[in-house]
């Protein structure tokens, strides 16, 4: 059931948002009129065909709902290659570039680019992407930039590989779309956030009591912030990263990982002032409080717990490698280099002007610069030498 503020939508827009819609009303009809959050959200982002990832309208770039880094021009691509082509060298010859959630293929043509600038382009450059759409995007663009010798290195993937492997892992704006948990305190206890339907037909909120890991998740979370969180207190915690993150991982035996996504260390992401947590959605641009509007043709999204990223990866056997901004990062991993570079080759000053705003929308702190920060982890290897500007680790 739409709102009225979706009038405007295209009749065929409409209509697919409407089978979204019907297909999660029968989910929840079939689980007893109620419905996990993290389900909700997992329906509308990733519902084969339907789900906001997984149908066919843009969503990248000016021309969709949101803008990330690699959209706005090569230099993010190209600071994150500068960071992992030194593991990917002491690895060697076998060595695999794994890219999750590959987006519009952006970050992948400008690494590709830098790798094959380095000369040090592995045998194999693999995108776990589980949206069917998004691979063809991703395939057209890629085939269509390289030469068939390159593209025949880069390989689409819709499980991670289990099998024992080295290389790097990297993942920019994956973990914010994962499917999370909500949680209220009720009366002292934890209650896990559901959707039900009211009397005609519309979403809505429902608490019931959480099970034995969501309650413990939260428990932990509280022990970290050294106090109970009050009565109406409304958030999110993902109990399952650490196991999403072994997943992704995979056989990884020997390299590094790399995330980068907005979000907060936990104190600030607890924050008592943040009394609905960070759940919100993006629609043409414009930040939407409604998640519950335009099902399937608005990106729903919640913030990164830092901290518990940092547990995860330990946990996994990894050894913690850095924390910092974007800004920190991409600095001390060669932008001014990269910019310098891309200047000199720039055609005339209009193109230089697109540079430079290029970079100030990457480390401005009204930008991306300080919403968005870096966490890496490494086994066998060393990635301690990109996380060298504006540690934040004591924050975590």
């Amino acid at each position: 059931m739409l709102t009225d503020d979706e009038l405007d939508l295209d009749p065929d827009v409409r209509a697919h948002s409407e089978r979204l819609t019907e297909l999660i009303h029968d989910q929840i009809a079939s689980n007893g009129g109620v419905l996990p959050f993290w389900r909700f959200m997992e329906l509308a982002l990733y519902a084969p065909g339907l789900g906001y990832y997984s149908a066919g309208a843009t969503k990248l770039g000016p021309a969709g709902d949101f803008v990330t880094s690699p959209e706005l021009g090569p230099l993010f691509a190209e600071c994150v290659t500068d960071a992992l082509v030194p593991v990917l060298r002491q690895i060697g010859d076998d060595a695999v570039f794994l890219e999750i959630g590959g987006g519009s293929g952006a970050f992948a043509e400008a690494a590709i680019e830098r790798l094959l600038a380095l000369q040090s382009m592995p045998a194999r450059y693999a995108i776990l992407e589980p949206s069917a759409d998004l691979r063809e995007r991703q395939q057209e663009r890629l085939r269509a930039r390289f030469a068939p010798d390159v593209f025949a290195r880069v390989e689409w993937l819709q499980s991670p590989i289990n099998t024992r492997w080295n290389g790097v892992v990297f993942a920019n704006e994956v973990i914010d779309a994962l499917p999370t948990s909500r949680f209220a305190v009720i009366e002292g206890e934890i209650h896990e956030e559901h959707v039900a339907l009211d009397a005609q037909g519309g979403f809505v909120r429902m608490d019931r009591p959480a099970d034995a890991l969501l309650s413990a998740a939260v428990r932990h979370v509280e022990r970290q912030c050294e106090g109970r969180f009050k009565n109406g207190y409304r958030s999110e915690v993902l109990p399952q990263l650490p196991y999403w993150l072994q997943a992704v991982a995979g056989g990884l035996d020997a390299g590094a990982i790399l995330f980068i996504d907005y979000g907060y260390p936990r104190r600030e992401y607890y924050d008592p002032r943040r009394q609905d947590g960070t759940l919100r959605a993006f629609h043409r641009h414009r930040l939407v409080d409604n998640v519950f509007a335009r099902v399937g043709l608005q990106d729903v999204t919640v913030s990164v717990d830092f901290t518990a990223l940092a547990e995860a990866g330990t946990s996994a056997g990894f050894e913690f490698a850095g924390y910092c901004s974007q800004a920190s990062f991409l600095i001390g991993n060669g932008l001014e280099q990269r910019l310098a570079e891309h200047e000199s080759h720039a055609a005339d000053e209009t193109e230089r002007y697109a540079l430079r705003q290029q970079v100030k929308k990457l480390t401005l702190p009204g930008e991306m610069g300080e919403r968005f920060q870096a966490i890496g982890f490494a086994r066998k290897s060393s990635l301690a030498h990109a996380f060298v500007a504006g540690d934040l680790s004591y924050r975590l």
